[in-house]
């Protein structure tokens, strides 16, 4: 045990470093004034001119989210024709052939939404130009997308008496060029050079110890590894995902990919400090969002490691839940990448999330149900943190008996309206959809365990649907035209009707004047805010969503504690 808290301590030791400098970047790249950028800025005001945007020139809040929609609808149709009609292009020494259109709709939804769900396998679905081309353009766009959002909404916090959030064309070339790109070069060189292929050959066949014949994937895997988990996009090149000997080949590429899956968002958190000229907030934040992150981590690698009773009597050894976990990482590897990928938005997975305990499986359950505020995706996770900053400061306000007040602004009716607005969007997918998919013969055919375990599954599905995660309880047989299109249409709420309503709060707190603090003002930056933000985020899922953790992962867990199995199907 000594150990893995060793590994754990390391691994955020190094997240906060890396969080520190990209939040100190970024800073630089994407908050005005940009003449310190020199020649850089040169560069990408010269594409956005060649593009046709006047890089000078911000956007209300109006203007931004009409930006972020158009540019995301002409991806994801651009996305859609490209594998409907993957057949035809070059580089698909396979020949696979052109999607069917439903999941064409669901996986071009996917990628544009940065969700990276994935009802298909992808060494048997894709071929390397619909990887390069189609998938990995959206891996870089859409996380270049959060980013870009997330900046707009912190600006709305920073900003006095403008209507102005800047220009989402800017702040998407920027983010993609001075952030994402520089950074996936560097960790692809670095998969390269430790085993994950890079290539365009042709699948090779081998013949296994047994005797028979088996084909080995092969293609540009490294660079959409990269930015898959830079971008908290999480989409795998192989159908496992990370836990392919070819994605994540030992313990070092392993933390690697672990530590890119959590730099950028955590690094959000120090930009905010400075941004709005006040770190101890940026601190503040991290500190609630580290918390939650502790705590869950400990949670589950608990849960994995005293496993599961009526397995620990059946046979001898250790009682380690070692079902669908990869030998060469264990329970602690497993845990915190599981914990992280579902706190980041990330989605990539090196273990299987539906062999989990009940209680192992829950935690990430949940940290998609609050909206992935816990780091979150890149950007897209810490509006979402705001928006529930913004309710805490509400509550604050109500228990001293005083308007609301946050960085000097007063939060007023409007702004909780919209933040409730946004928060919505999760239990209307995820409760909505699950609820559907539960009573639709078409739809409850996908589940593949009975009992508990089954309705966790299609919570899971649609929590990570909703949430823009993509991770999976990999039981669970999501690729019929039901799923394909109730899905797709959960990302695409878990996605926007988040981001308007946050543009939205941001644009009315940037037209704002500055209140002097008073004796009554409640800091926002000490451990009673913290306490307070977590405890928001802790009862709102809690009331939203206990009822059916408690028909879920909470009732398997009694029953499995009891010594009760269910059959199979």
């Amino acid at each position: 045990m000594l150990i893995d808290i060793a590994q754990f301590a390391l691994y955020a030791a190094l997240v906060t470093g890396a969080a520190i400098i990209l939040g100190q970047w970024m800073a630089v790249v994407l908050d005005p004034p940009h003449t310190r950028l020199g020649v850089l800025a040169r560069v990408d005001g010269a594409v956005c001119r060649v593009a046709g945007v006047d890089p000078r020139a911000e956007q209300t809040w109006v203007q931004y989210a009409a930006a972020v929609l158009a540019f995301n609808l002409a991806g994801a149709v651009l996305l859609y024709g490209i594998l409907l009609t993957q057949g035809w292009h070059p580089w698909n020494p396979q020949g696979l052939p052109g999607l069917d259109p439903w999941l064409a709709f669901n996986t071009a939804v996917s990628f544009m939404t940065n969700t990276n769900w994935q009802a298909y396998g992808g060494e048997t679905t894709m071929s390397y130009f619909s990887q390069m081309a189609g998938l990995t353009v959206q891996n870089f766009v859409s996380a270049a997308t959060g980013i870009a959002v997330g900046v707009a909404v912190i600006r709305g916090f920073a900003r006095r008496e403008t209507q102005h959030l800047g220009n989402f064309w800017v702040d998407l070339v920027r983010s993609t060029f001075w952030l994402l790109l520089p950074l996936a070069i560097i960790v692809g060189i670095a998969l390269v050079a430790l085993g994950v292929p890079q290539n365009l050959l042709p699948y090779t066949p081998v013949e296994t110890v047994s005797g028979g014949q088996q084909l080995l994937g092969q293609g540009p895997a490294a660079a959409q590894i990269a930015i898959k988990q830079l971008g908290t996009n999480g989409g795998g090149f192989w159908n496992v995902n990370s836990a392919h000997p070819f994605e994540n080949p030992n313990a070092i590429t392993n933390l690697i990919e672990m530590w890119a899956l959590l730099a950028i968002p955590a690094g959000f958190c120090f930009l905010y400090g400075r941004m709005v000229k006040d770190a101890r907030q940026g601190r503040a934040i991290f500190a609630a969002m580290g918390i939650l992150w502790v705590v869950g981590l400990g949670i589950t690698y608990m849960a994995e490691t005293v496993g599961n009773p009526l397995i620990a009597n059946a046979v001898a050894g250790e009682p380690d839940n070692m079902e669908g976990k990869e030998t060469r990482f264990g329970i602690a590897n497993s845990a915190l990448w599981a914990v992280s990928t579902t706190a980041a938005s990330n989605g990539s997975v090196n273990s299987m999330h539906d062999s989990y305990t009940p209680i192992g499986g829950l935690l990430p359950l949940f940290n998609m149900m609050t909206g992935e505020v816990i780091f979150g995706g890149v950007g897209a996770g810490f509006y979402g943190m705001l928006s529930y900053v913004v309710l805490a400061v509400f509550i604050a306000g109500l228990m001293v008996g005083r308007t609301p007040e946050y960085l000097g602004k007063k939060i007023e009716a409007k702004e909780v309206k919209l933040a409730l607005l946004a928060f919505f969007a999760m239990p209307i997918g995820i409760l909505g959809g699950g609820a559907l998919a539960a009573v639709v013969p078409q739809a409850a055919a996908a589940v593949q365990d009975p009992g508990p375990h089954g309705l966790s599954e299609i919570l899971y599905a649609y929590s990570s649907a909703t949430g823009n995660n993509g991770s999976a309880f990999a039981g669970y047989g999501a690729g019929s035209l039901w799923h394909t299109t109730a899905q797709g249409l959960a990302m695409i709420l878990g996605r926007f009707a988040f981001i308007v309503p946050m543009l939205a709060v941001a644009g009315a707190l940037a037209q704002k004047r500055s209140v002097a603090a008073s004796a009554g003002t409640f800091p926002t930056h000490g451990p009673l805010f913290v306490v307070l933000l977590i405890a928001v985020i802790l009862v709102l899922g809690g009331l939203t969503f206990f009822p059916a953790l408690a028909l879920g992962p909470i009732a398997e867990q009694f029953a499995m504690t009891a010594g009760t199995a269910f059959g199979a199907n």
